[in-house]
Order: structure tokens, then C-alpha cells, then sequence
């Protein structure tokens, strides 16, 4: 057993699942054998308790470091502030020239909240849009957090989320009276949202730009006219996608401007740093409930994600994660190919990933995970690119990732998957949009 395999044991008996992230539990990736924890992480490189290094092809902090871990940079200005003081009874300043600069990049919006995690930054845009429309409900597409508005759509019908977060999730500690205030409807399907926008007094519509394909026959123009002409809060929620494909959110790429969006993960690089935009009228509203935090007022994450973005914007490295993500897509075609198996891909070019068609495919992505972790490499069915993921770093991870293809191809032909693993069966993780 490793050190990491030995902490994760321990940290069971005291930390209710572990850890404070379903993404990054152990039983995702590789049952009694993942390292679990790092000690050290620079560039695309991460090393675990035992010294071990790895080259991180797998989520890289869950998406959160497009420019690579410890960028020197950002962790310039962090070590800057952190000697000059994180904390005082005085506001930082970092926090109004972040908000000048995403409404300067952003001109549709005029006014900036700032918080730390994705959770929260949805649940403060939940917040504000119902008091801005003066309405509860609210239909969503997407993931959006862990917090009770969101987890009430399973309280009528346990299916209500299967298609954007976990199936038969149970809101159990969800209040009962929040039923049949949340309705989710499924991307691209305008007749569906349409609906429900008929028989409900639908005041908020929530959704990802896109998580695994774009929209479809103009439907995200179809939505903005909808919430136009029915005075609903358009709300975009681009903490996982904002900064991958553009500099700002990915609903610039398709010319539709909501009424508020939030953003995260890239955006600070690995600090904790989160922000929701939005139009005047909308974001004047949260004046009018109370929306408060002692630790959204820290100077770190304001400033990691002011260094950020001066870096992404200088780099463009929302183009350079794209095509590297496109590259890498378009590599495990190939090896699909010649070697016979057929794979579904999805996600955003920079955050990309493949699903081996197969009723064996969670027991084949866990034989990927063990067999690459062997060859010094963190690898599932997914790569979120980061701007250290070279192509001597790619050319690597190819030619570990090569053989096990043709050994996934002789399971195909009857070769027992089984036999080759060394523990359980990863987990099966969220569910992917259709």
C-alpha cells in the first residue's frame, strides 16, 4: 500500500467520504491503489507522498490550472500579497480592479460579486436573479453546485437530475418545501424549456453555455429571446468553461449575452477565486437581500486571478489549451481507429474526453487509469489541458496510452478485463450531457 492509499484509509474514519470533493475521492480513479494526495505540483507535474512523480493527463485540479500548476507568475503576485497582508479591517483594492476589469472585457455587464467557490458563486446568482424578477422558480440545464435551491429538483422525481449531475441522487437534508421550485430541461431542446416556461412562473433560467456540444439550431438565441419576451433572468454558469475557448466566457463565442454570469476555476489559476457579472438592473437587486461572507473579502484570490488573467490575455492561452485539446482528441481518433474500438468524445477542446463504446467501458477505463499510473502518468478517459501540456508531454502519454488500446481491443474479442485489474471497479463519476 502507499502512503496515499494509507492517508485515504485514515482519512475515512474521519472525514465523511474522505475528502471535500466527490471529483477527487479515490474510488473515481483507481480503487486501493490511487496516491490519493500530493506533496508537491509545478507545470503538468504532480508528486505524491512517496516522492513518485506523475504527468498530469488527468483533470489538473479539476480544470482549475489552464496555465499549469505553481505558475510562476501568479505565484509572484500571491507571495507579494501574502507578505504584504492577506487580511485587514480595510477592503482590499484588488477586488474593484478585478470588477473593472471583467466588466471591461464583458460590455454587456455593468456590476461584479465576487466569492470564492462555484457553489456559492451559483448560489448568489440564484440569489440575486429571484430577487431581481420578483419570482421562485427557476429552470435549469447543467451542473450548478451542491447547495439546496439546486438539489430540490430531485424532490419530486429522483430522475429530475440524471441528466445533469448524478442519477437517483438522494437530496436528503434538502427542506421538503422546496419542491417543484427547480425544473431542469435538457440542452438543445427549446420545445422542452419552452414548456416549461408556459406552465410555470418560471422567473430564473440557468444553464451552461455548453458542456459536451455546441448549441443547435439557434438555440441559445432562441433562449435569450425567450427570457427576453417573458421578463426571465437569463443567467450563464461559466465556472467551468469560462477562459478555455475565449478570453471571458464561451457565450461570447456564440454572440448571445445573458443577464448574469459567473466564472471560476481557470480564472485564478489554482487560488480560490470566483465572480458573478451581470447587468445593472439584475445586480442592483442584491441589495435588496443580504449576501455576506468574512472570507470573500481576502486579498489572495483577487489577486492570483488579476495575474491570471494579465497572463492568459498575453499568452492567449484559451487558443493554445483549444488546440492542444483538439490535437488530442483527434489522437485517440487515430488510435480508435487502428485499433478497431469505437469511442464517443466530449467536452470542450480543453477539457476533452472519450468513452470507449462498450458495456465494459467503466472497467476499461479503470485498466487505463492502472496501467498508465504504472508508466508515471495521472490518465482516465478525459484530459483538461493546461498550457504546460507540450507535444513532448502529449508524444509521451501516446505512446504509454498506445498498447493499452490494443490490449481494451482483445477484451473486445473476448480477453477477460477482469484478470488484468489489480482492485475494484473506479466509480462511475457525473454523468455526461447530452
Amino acid at each position: 500500500m502507499n502512503s496515499g492509499q494509507d492517508l485515504w484509509k485514515r482519512a475515512k474514519t474521519l472525514i465523511p467520504g474522505g475528502n471535500m470533493l466527490l471529483s477527487k475521492r479515490a474510488e473515481m480513479f483507481l480503487p486501493e491503489h490511487w496516491p490519493a494526495y500530493f506533496s508537491k505540483a509545478k507545470g503538468c507535474q504532480v508528486w505524491d507522498l512517496d516522492g513518485k512523480q506523475y504527468t498530469d493527463m488527468c483533470i489538473m485540479g479539476i480544470g482549475t490550472n489552464t496555465l499549469g500548476y505553481g505558475h510562476p507568475e501568479v505565484d509572484a503576485a500571491v507571495m507579494g500579497t501574502v507578505h504584504a497582508g492577506n487580511m485587514s479591517t480595510f477592503n482590499c483594492p484588488e477586488e474593484v480592479y478585478l470588477a473593472e476589469r471583467l466588466v471591461q472585457m464583458h460590455p454587456w455587464a455593468d456590476m461584479v460579486r465576487f466569492a470564492r467557490s462555484g457553489g456559492e458563486a451559483n448560489a448568489i446568482a440564484i440569489r440575486i436573479a429571484r430577487a431581481a424578477s420578483g419570482r421562485d422558480k427557476v429552470a435549469v440545464c447543467g451542473y450548478h453546485g451542491w447547495h439546496d435551491w439546486y438539489l430540490s429538483a430531485n424532490l419530486g422525481d429522483e430522475a429530475g437530475l440524471d441528466g445533469h449531475l448524478l442519477p437517483g441522487l438522494e437530496p436528503n437534508g434538502v427542506p421538503r418545501n422546496l419542491r417543484g421550485t427547480v425544473f431542469p430541461f435538457n440542452y438543445n431542446n427549446f420545445e422542452e424549456l419552452t414548456a416549461l416556461v408556459n406552465e410555470h412562473d418560471i422567473g430564473v433560467i440557468k444553464m451552461e453555455v455548453s458542456r459536451n456540444r455546441g448549441p443547435e439550431d439557434n438555440f441559445l438565441h432562441k433562449v435569450r429571446q425567450l427570457a427576453t419576451e417573458r421578463n426571465i433572468v437569463l443567467v450563464f454558469d461559466e465556472c467551468t468553461s469560462g477562459f478555455r475557448q475565449t478570453f471571458g466566457g464561451l457565450h461570447k463565442l456564440y454572440g448571445v449575452e445573458p443577464d448574469m454570469a459567473m466564472f471560476g476555476k481557470a480564472m485564478g489559476n489554482g487560488y480560490a477565486m470566483t465572480a458573478i457579472i451581470g447587468r445593472r438592473p439584475v445586480m442592483e437587486a442584491a441589495q435588496t437581500t443580504f449576501i455576506s461572507s468574512t472570507f470573500w473579502t481576502e486579498r489572495i484570490g483577487p489577486t492570483a486571478a488579476l495575474k491570471t488573467l494579465d497572463v492568459m490575455e498575453r499568452t492567449k492561452s484559451w487558443d493554445l489549451i483549444t488546440q492542444t485539446g483538439l490535437s488530442i482528441r483527434a489522437r485517440w481518433e487515430a488510435l480508435s481507429q487502428s485499433t478497431g474500438l469505437e469511442l464517443d468524445h466530449w467536452g470542450l477542446p480543453a477539457l476533452t474526453g472519450f468513452t470507449i463504446r462498450s458495456p465494459r467501458a467503466l472497467e476499461y477505463k479503470t485498466l487505463i487509469t492502472q496501467e498508465m499510473l504504472a508508466r508515471g502518468y495521472l490518465a482516465s478517459n478525459s484530459v483538461y489541458v493546461c498550457t504546460e501540456h507540450t507535444t513532448e508531454v502529449i508524444d509521451g502519454y501516446f505512446d504509454a496510452l498506445e498498447p493499452l488500446f490494443r490490449t481494451i481491443k482483445e477484451c473486445e474479442e473476448g480477453r477477460d478485463v477482469m484478470s488484468l485489474l489489480k482492485g475494484p471497479v473506479a466509480h462511475g463519476g457525473f454523468k455526461r450531457l447530452n
